[in-house]
């Protein structure tokens, strides 16, 4: 029984609470309409989520990504007001998040400072440039429909961020598991030291995992503001403690207790389903807060003893 419940228990607690808020709100929460929301909800939080797992496959932590997220939105909205082609704007919304991560890399590969440092740092500069350039406001106007639709819609009655999702999740996995890169992230979260000893490029694969982090972190936001149709210079920030918990939650769900992109998909669905489900009963916004940081101590605790039984 014990042995199930480790490697069974977090799917059997994310079905434990669909149940609980079916039974809850038996009108609200078990219905198409809302599953499709629940699954656009879910979406941006999965990518960032998937850019804070390849970061926390080599040891490190980056808290720069929903700050990230608000300055690629800012940017590509911004041009995209100004009359700038859609490629354009995008491109340098991309640009302007891996440019961020590659600069924490650096500090973090090159110069040896803490990622909790370094990438809080970078995300503290990135917020000020999201608020410069956008003005303080919230950006709207002159935004054309083809771009939105990148965040609207479906095809075949599937929403369009749930191919995005699918898209960005398939490739993680693909890298994190099929690739001789993948495999050398994982010797190095496993231990860098023996790694870099092996001859593996220990610095530069860093550098490039934090670049790859912040494209994604700034795909996440391009992806968010086009579902929204507006964007204000703060909105990506409150994806960082859903997506670290979506991570935590993720390591119980592997006996390694490494991170894994399966792991971490199941952990935001059930991250969603709370917040889905506290808001559609009427719970305040700061239980939803309060109940996210519980989520991160109980998956840490849950991986520390289950790391302690093997």
């Amino acid at each position: 029984m014990t042995g199930l419940l480790q490697r069974y228990g977090t799917l059997l607690a994310f079905l434990a609470l669909a149940a609980g808020f079916s039974i809850a709100a038996p009108h609200a929460f078990p219905t198409p309409a809302n599953a499709l929301n629940l699954l656009q909800q879910i979406t941006t939080l999965s990518i960032v989520a998937a850019a804070a797992t390849f970061v926390m496959v080599i040891g490190e932590f980056d808290l720069s990504v929903g700050f990230v997220a608000s300055l690629a939105a800012v940017i590509a909205f911004v041009l995209l007001g100004e009359g700038w082609a859609i490629p354009v704007a995008i491109a340098a919304g991309l640009g302007a998040g891996i440019a961020a991560g590659l600069v924490s890399g650096l500090l973090v590969a090159r110069y040896g400072v803490p990622s909790f440092v370094a990438t809080l740092a970078i995300g503290t500069i990135v917020s000020g440039l999201a608020y410069w350039i956008s003005g303080g406001s919230s950006l709207f106007s002159g935004i054309p429909a083809a771009y939105t639709a990148l965040g609207r819609g479906a095809i075949f009655g599937v929403p369009v961020l749930a191919l995005w999702m699918a898209a960005v999740l398939i490739g993680a996995q693909v890298v994190l598991t099929r690739t001789r890169y993948g495999r050398r992230l994982h010797a190095i979260g496993d231990n860098a030291r023996a790694a870099h000893l092996a001859g593996l490029p220990v610095s530069r694969d860093r550098i490039v995992t934090f670049a790859v982090a912040g494209g994604l972190s700034a795909l996440a936001g391009l992806l968010l503001a086009a579902r929204l149709g507006s964007v204000q210079h703060t909105m990506g920030e409150a994806l960082l403690l859903p997506a670290y918990a979506a991570v935590f939650v993720g390591t119980t769900a592997s006996r390694s207790g490494a991170p894994n992109i399966g792991g971490t998909f199941l952990g935001v669905a059930i991250t969603g389903v709370i917040v889905n489900g506290l808001t559609i009963v009427g719970a305040e916004p700061f239980v939803q807060k309060i109940v996210t940081g519980a989520i991160i101590v109980a998956a840490v605790l849950v991986r520390r003893f289950g790391m302690g039984r093997r």
